[in-house]
């Protein structure tokens, strides 16, 4: 009886790890990344509720998304923050500093109060649109549906106030200089990236076929999003005057935050548009 012996070579086993991201759950804004991830990305990847901050507070999210004001709250303390990427253009509400402001009125002329953002009709007390409706404040500023539906719940007495030139809400995508560093989680991001694309490019051209997904996503009425669809604008790109906006907003937001200014060369360290670049020449 003989025994033979048989060796096999030793396969070694790569296993990429799987994109985590936080994002701000309870707006329209980042919906097109939960489409990339069910439509388009070749890859794994999960969504958190959440934003830039859990970038330094959990070091397995690998990308981040939020409003530019975030961004700048945080990289005055985290200079490794990078923004990669535009997913939404939209309202918010910074825009009533700024737009008050066009007629003169100083913050001091007026009082800001808290309010809860509601995604569906009926809102409930503590809301912005049931606040309205019941005269505990006079006016609201806050990113959609909540101001659509403020204004329904005034009915023919609302009157709106929009101004893109004066301000627009910059929705963006973040990582940090690590992750792009690393082979591995960048190339993870870029293919994800060109997922995104491909959901954005959806997103503009036959939205149709997201409207149902997007409002159950968000517990929404159909007509609601619909009605607040054209406030969005989903360009795939990142915005041109992204450093322009991040300077001049940077005062608002320090003097909140009661800090020192960024100067406009460390505020250009934030922007890296070599992911985007990479994800369009591939």
């Amino acid at each position: 009886m003989f025994l033979s012996t048989f060796v096999l070579p030793l396969l070694a086993i790569i296993q990429v790890s799987a994109l985590k991201i936080a994002s701000s759950t309870a707006t329209i804004e980042y919906t097109p990344e939960a489409i990339a991830i069910k439509d388009f990305f070749s890859g794994t990847a999960s969504i958190t509720s959440g934003g830039v901050l859990n970038l330094f507070s959990d070091s397995s999210i690998d990308l981040a998304s939020n409003a530019e004001t975030q961004a700048l709250r945080n990289y005055a303390t985290h200079k490794n923050l990078r923004i990669i990427y535009t997913v939404c253009e939209s309202s918010a509400a910074y825009f009533v500093q700024k737009y008050l402001a066009t007629v003169g009125l100083k913050e001091s002329d007026y009082t800001v109060v808290s309010g809860s953002t509601c995604m569906s009709a009926p809102c409930e007390a503590g809301t912005f649109p049931y606040m309205l409706a019941h005269g505990t404040v006079d006016a609201v500023g806050m990113w959609e549906p909540t101001l659509e539906l403020s204004a329904q719940a005034l009915g023919a007495n609302a009157v709106i106030f929009q101004d893109r030139s004066v301000y627009r809400e910059v929705f963006n995508l973040h990582t940090t200089a690590e992750k792009l560093k690393d082979v591995t989680a960048r190339k993870n991001i870029v293919t994800f990236i060109r997922a995104l694309n491909q959901a954005e490019a959806e997103y503009n051209t036959t939205p149709d076929k997201v409207y149902s997904r997007v409002a159950s996503t968000l517990n929404m009425n159909v007509t609601l999003l619909k009605s607040v669809w054209p406030i969005h604008s989903f360009n795939g790109t990142l915005a041109a005057d992204l450093l322009d906006v991040m300077v001049e907003e940077d005062a608002w937001v320090a003097k909140t935050d009661r800090r020192s200014l960024i100067s406009r060369t460390d505020l250009a360290n934030l922007i890296d548009g070599s992911v985007l670049k990479e994800v369009l020449q591939t």
